[in-house]
């Protein structure tokens, strides 16, 4: 199975954290996001206990909650000792709901309104993350009209390309975030920054990209920032005290991807900086690290009821289920791999190729391509594996089909954490 968290019961059903698929549907109906909320908490304790072990004093973890933003989640991330990196006052009012203490929430996003400003101060974020010189002067500016200093990280951009997909690369110099520093512009905000009397200049962040497998990249990074923050010392008096190095560690979504030792790839990470510091001759930094992806994807398998089996003689062969795109829109934007099994006939032969389809009038609206699962009955269980990370964040009421219901499962036992959207919750909005 692709992870330990995943067994077949004699039944020949599939099990996640011991809980029998079909009898979670028969209780909660498809398509049903299961997340293994035990699984989440161990990654977070990697994180947490890793970057306490080999980074200075107050390095901390954050979780990147774009990743799946709920309320219950931001309760998890509050337990576990982590901070988090939220994009919209949108995350911020959901993390608020969830009694989330916000001072140590980041705020990011590379297109801050002023009402998004506004609002985040109003409701004590603890710190943004400035995208540009824009954004600076209206936080700078807002800040003073509450007289406050906001405390302040701004985003860089090292010119490091990971190698990952076109689509969630953001570290090159031509991103649409941050300020490049090979261009000057990164020192020019600097310098803008230092002269503002309403922010407090913590230090620097930068995000390299996602679904990155190689520690070396976010080595990389780490020296340029470094040796960035050496030369603002040496040029302008100020040697940042926090070092924020992003996300962007990678999940196996199928058994051809590279397992991670996270806590492996920390301990490397936090000696290379540890040494560039010494070789710089600066303090080492408070270090912290966004992750999203690595806490919550690989715990989190979507279930869906099969419906029609279509064989095109000469051509290809579907399956269709009773999601689609608007649970998991991946696939669509950016061919994303995924394994997929028949949840309630996990040892029947694997004889028929085809595509997963989703229900949505779009010719786009697929799941997996060239899958190979038992021939498929209509009222099966198709289960679609690793969709934790940017499926229910990025879901839609496309075609006006609800948004799906979740699960967490912990210690034994399971619970609803997010209610199946009704036909009257697409429509409460209108007017």
């Amino acid at each position: 199975m692709l992870y330990d968290n995943l067994t077949i019961n004699d039944r020949g059903h599939l099990t996640i954290a011991g809980h029998d698929t079909t009898e979670l549907v028969r209780e909660y109906g498809t398509p049903l996001m299961v997340l293994d909320e035990d699984r989440v908490r161990a990654r977070c304790r990697t994180y947490v206990e890793a970057l306490r072990e080999h980074f200075p004093a107050g390095s901390l973890p954050l979780y990147a909650s774009k990743a799946l933003s709920f309320k219950e989640i931001y309760r998890l991330a509050a337990t576990e000792g982590m901070g988090i990196d939220v994009v919209s006052i949108g995350e911020i009012h959901t993390a608020q709901q969830a009694g989330f203490p916000l001072e140590r929430a980041y705020f990011h996003g590379n297109n801050k309104t002023d009402e998004d400003i506004a609002f985040a101060m109003e409701h004590g974020v603890g710190y943004f993350v400035c995208d540009n010189l824009d954004e600076l002067d209206a936080i700078d500016a807002k800040a003073g009209r509450r007289g406050i200093r906001q405390k302040l990280l701004l985003r860089l951009t090292p010119g490091i390309d990971p190698h990952t997909h076109e689509k969630i690369n953001t570290g090159r110099i031509d991103s649409k975030f941050g300020a490049a520093i090979e261009t000057g512009q990164a020192e020019e905000l600097v310098v803008r920054a230092l002269s503002k009397q309403n922010v407090e200049l913590l230090g620097y962040h930068c995000h390299i990209g996602s679904q990155i497998f190689d520690h070396t990249p976010f080595c990389d990074a780490a020296i340029l920032m470094l040796q960035f923050l050496a030369d603002m010392r040496d040029r302008h008096g100020f040697c940042a005290p926090v070092l924020n190095l992003g996300g962007g560690m990678g999940v196996p979504y199928t058994d051809t991807d590279p397992v991670i030792d996270y806590k492996a790839n920390i301990e490397k990470i936090g000696k290379l900086v540890a040494d560039t510091c010494k070789k710089l001759n600066i303090p080492a930094p408070a270090i912290l690290m966004e992750p999203g992806r690595s806490l919550v994807a690989d715990a989190c398998t979507t279930l869906y009821t099969v419906g029609g089996t279509k064989v095109i003689p000469g051509f290809k062969n579907y399956v269709s289920v009773d999601g689609g795109m608007t649970d998991n829109p991946r696939y669509a934007l950016y061919q994303a791999a995924y394994t997929v099994a028949l949840a309630n006939r996990m040892q029947d032969p694997a004889d028929f190729c085809c595509t997963v389809a989703g229900r949505c009038c779009e010719s786009g609206d697929l799941i997996q391509e060239d899958v190979t699962i038992p021939t498929p009955r209509r009222g099966d269980l198709l289960a679609v594996f690793t969709t934790g990370a940017y499926n229910y964040s990025m879901a839609s009421n496309y075609n006006r089909v609800p948004r799906p219901a979740m699960v967490a499962l912990s210690d034994g036992q399971h619970r609803l954490v997010i209610r199946r959207e009704s036909l009257d919750d697409l429509t409460r909005n209108d007017v």
